[in-house]
């Protein structure tokens, strides 16, 4: 038999939220996951997925407006997709991210939990980023049927756009439409990704995630290549100049920008740089990449200066952390800080204790804590970032951290120990795949006293401390906004080991 497809439901009473940004509603006993909507919408629902007990789906029409909603301050939402909650006001995604983080912990890791922290909040929810990286492309992404941007009106009520009696169309089916125009006049999208879309790029005039000069210089090189005929990549035919662009701006003013460009061509290239430099006097440090290869990772490629130091300097606190092109930093730096705290005060220093940082990427964690504690060991896989580990650990003055390139169940042996001294605190800061299910059994073989388990992914999370569970017990969570208007969210824990008792 024939599956049936383009089911669309219709008014269906948004009734609340669930995990990834999506909201939910129910018909006859069957949970739809929605994605677009927001509790209180009366929506117009075309499925995706159907299964028995359960379907997903995507808005196509919003018959009535949830008086929750705030309307988006970016003229790009709903087509960019890179902040997919700026119709919620910002103390609803809190409340969504604290009770996302709660609910994961018990249904996943079940596992005693203490009362949660209150989740941390961000003091800035606009221009929060220090980096962005932006993709020169021929193929402009562009809605065939743009989002409504419907008016708040006073008494917080919604007004539906005009001419259509049967409800607003809210977002497309997500085919898009690529475009391609000739290089002198538009040489194409400067953006993001399109969300699903390898080959495609959402043209974006202001973003409002990175404060300026971002989007002056963005601007500004796309209206240079407009005027010197300069070509944007093609993905697919793997031509073009000018590829990718990576921007960061430190809170100590200092700004840094990699351009990448996909042909050796100095003729091109050097004029593009110095007016650059010349219109942008703020660029502390000024890079570029040559890209010739079929991808855009830029670890095997060696960015070179053309202004500046090659790296730029940001600040925590009164610590100090050189980064550079290559370099991983927490991309919001307040919250970066304030995630940094928490994780200093759960791991509960008195000046005595060896602390292990697993994952330190380029040191930040441990740094962090080395003040309180009486030595500092990270170990990262990565050794590029070991080296600047190393070298933010001196630019800080720090004599007591040494840092160590490989995989923990490799390093941390009966000799290293012997050499190194056991942990008091162990602190993990994984990636969103969380820990390697040997690395747990790792930890729990080491049985170091206390444990604070970073994660920017709470159900990863929640899987590794029900594995935990069998000597550690949880004694401290607190969510941590990283950031605002997407439905991503940091958490850490405490745990404690248990008595043998």
């Amino acid at each position: 038999m024939r599956k049936k497809k383009n089911i669309v439901l219709e008014s269906l009473l948004v009734q609340d939220y669930a995990a990834e940004g999506k909201s939910l509603a129910r018909q006859d006993g069957k949970v739809i996951f929605i994605e677009g909507a927001v509790p209180g919408d009366v929506v117009d629902v075309r499925l995706g997925k159907s299964k028995k007990d359960w379907a997903e789906g995507q808005v196509i029409n919003i018959r009535e407006y949830s008086n929750e909603r705030v309307e988006p301050f970016c003229q790009h939402f709903g087509i960019c997709g890179g902040c997919q909650w700026q119709m919620l006001p910002y103390e609803k995604q809190l409340q969504f991210k604290h009770r996302q983080v709660e609910e994961v912990l018990k249904r996943i890791g079940k596992v005693e939990l203490p009362e949660f922290l209150p989740i941390a909040g961000a003091g800035e929810t606009r221009f929060y980023r220090n980096k962005l990286e932006y993709t020169f492309s021929t193929k402009e992404f562009t809605a065939s049927k743009p989002p409504p941007r419907p008016r708040l009106l006073k008494g917080g009520v919604w007004s539906q756009p005009e001419g259509d009696a049967n409800g607003v169309t809210f977002r497309d089916d997500g085919e898009g439409d690529a475009t391609a125009a000739p290089a002198a006049q538009n040489p194409g999208a400067l953006g993001f990704h399109a969300k699903g879309f390898f080959d495609k790029v959402v043209h974006i005039e202001k973003c409002w995630l990175q404060p300026e000069p971002t989007n002056e210089i963005r601007n500004a090189i796309r209206q240079y290549a407009a005027e010197k005929g300069l070509t944007f990549y093609d993905i697919r035919a793997h031509v073009g100049f000018l590829r990718t662009m990576q921007v960061r701006i430190c809170t100590t003013g200092e700004v840094m920008v990699n351009l990448v460009v996909g042909e050796d061509n100095p003729k091109k290239l050097q004029p593009l740089l110095q007016f650059l430099v010349d219109q942008f006097p703020q660029i502390t440090s000024l890079l570029y990449t040559i890209n010739l290869k079929w991808n855009d990772s830029l670890h095997d490629l060696e960015p070179q200066v053309f202004k500046g130091k090659g790296f730029v300097v940001e600040a925590l606190e009164d610590f100090r952390f050189k980064i550079g092109p290559k370099s991983f930093f927490q991309t919001n730096s307040r919250q970066g800080e304030k995630l940094y705290q928490i994780t200093r005060d759960f791991a509960e220093l008195d000046g005595t204790q060896t602390v292990y940082d697993l994952y330190c990427g380029t040191g930040s964690i441990g740094i962090f804590c080395s003040r309180g504690a009486k030595k500092i060991i990270g170990v990262e896989v990565i050794e590029a970032a070991v080296a600047d580990a190393k070298e933010n650990a001196a630019l800080n003055g720090i004599d007591h951290g040494v840092f160590f390139s490989g995989d923990v169940i490799d390093v941390c042996n009966d000799e290293f120990f012997a050499q190194h001294g056991r942990p008091d605190v162990l602190i993990t800061d994984p990636p969103r795949a969380g820990m390697h299910e040997k690395l747990v059994h790792k930890i729990l073989e080491i049985a170091a006293p206390t444990v604070v388990y970073v994660s920017c992914n709470p159900a990863t999370q929640a899987r590794d401390l029900a594995l935990l569970d069998a000597k550690y017990r949880v004694t401290k969570v607190q969510p941590v906004d990283m950031f605002p208007h997407t439905h991503h969210i940091e958490n850490v824990v405490q745990l404690k080991l248990r008595s043998k008792e």
